[in-house]
């Protein structure tokens, strides 16, 4: 490990790695997040409809995925975009993996509506900018359910870390680490995807870390190459948008893939999910010959 990073990350206590516990795996439903399974999200970024949470969630779940993403509530950056279904969306939600066996993630967007939402919901998202949004961080302590935590716009890894040790401080350790792309200066993509935080979190926290290439890119052609770059650097998942028809989407169709272009994405990652369990088997024995000399 970087010496630099010993008092940077370790006074995050419930977060940060020991040799005693090395690594989180969360339990969601039949999941393990966090373990030998690489575990994808996928869905639309906001529900819309009934036929389109159904057609969606059906697709993604003959193609690989675990878990549906869907946003019931949608914190947008302008008043005039679509804010969700609420309430509805969230039944919706409920009927789709009633039907698929696909467990929920989606996003909380207020304390005031922890409870509720923890009601439908298998996993329950902290949007990017919600991430120092300390009151719902506290309430989401108490949920009982696993928190996925998007990492800020702007923050840096240590803010990204001090933000879930609040949640485990508040009593849940159950947290899942997003990076899904930074603000810089580069206008070509929506954001930049941080790909360096991936092992840097992995080998200063023992928390699960996943990568959403949507919002990182902003552009569906480069949905299916990050994915790959994310599971080379050891991600354990994604959180990808999908839609049947990302021309018509509400929200985020610019970088939702359609759900032909899943299909080919999840064929096209076998290979480098392949390479990274031989890479983990072999990980040991390497160790152990270091070790040895």
């Amino acid at each position: 490990m970087n010496p630099k990073w010993n008092g940077q990350f370790s006074c995050f206590d419930l977060v940060a790695k020991k040799e005693d516990y090395p690594r989180s795996v969360i339990q969601v439903r039949d999941i393990e997040i966090g373990g030998s399974d690489f575990v994808v999200m996928a869905g639309p970024c906001a529900v819309e409809s009934e036929s389109q949470i159904l057609q969606t969630a059906e697709s993604v779940a003959a193609a690989g995925a675990r878990v549906l993403r869907g946003g019931a509530y949608k914190p947008r950056s302008s008043p005039y975009a679509f804010q969700g279904l609420g309430v509805e969306g969230l039944k919706l939600l409920s009927k789709a993996r009633e039907e698929t066996g696909l467990a929920i993630v989606t996003e909380v967007m207020s304390e005031d509506d922890v409870e509720l939402i923890a009601e439908y919901a298998d996993i329950m998202q902290v949007g990017t900018r919600s991430m120092e949004n300390f009151a719902l961080l506290e309430a989401l302590g108490t949920c009982g359910r696993p928190v996925l935590l998007k990492r800020g716009l702007t923050a840096t890894l240590e803010e990204f870390l001090r933000s879930a040790q609040v949640i485990a401080m508040a009593g849940n350790p159950q947290i899942i680490l997003c990076e899904r792309g930074i603000r810089t200066f580069e206008t070509a993509t929506r954001n930049t995807l941080d790909i360096a935080a991936v092992p840097v979190l992995k080998t200063v926290s023992h928390l699960p870390v996943i990568v959403d290439p949507s919002h990182a890119a902003g552009v569906r052609s480069l949905v299916p190459v990050l994915s790959r770059a994310a599971a080379v650097v050891g991600a354990d998942g994604l959180l990808v948008e999908v839609h049947p028809c990302p021309e018509q989407a509400l929200s985020d169709g610019n970088q939702s893939l359609n759900l032909p272009e899943f299909r080919r994405m999840m064929l096209d990652l076998q290979p480098y999910l392949d390479l990274q369990h031989e890479s983990r088997e072999l990980r040991p024995q390497l160790l152990a010959v270091g070790g040895a000399d």
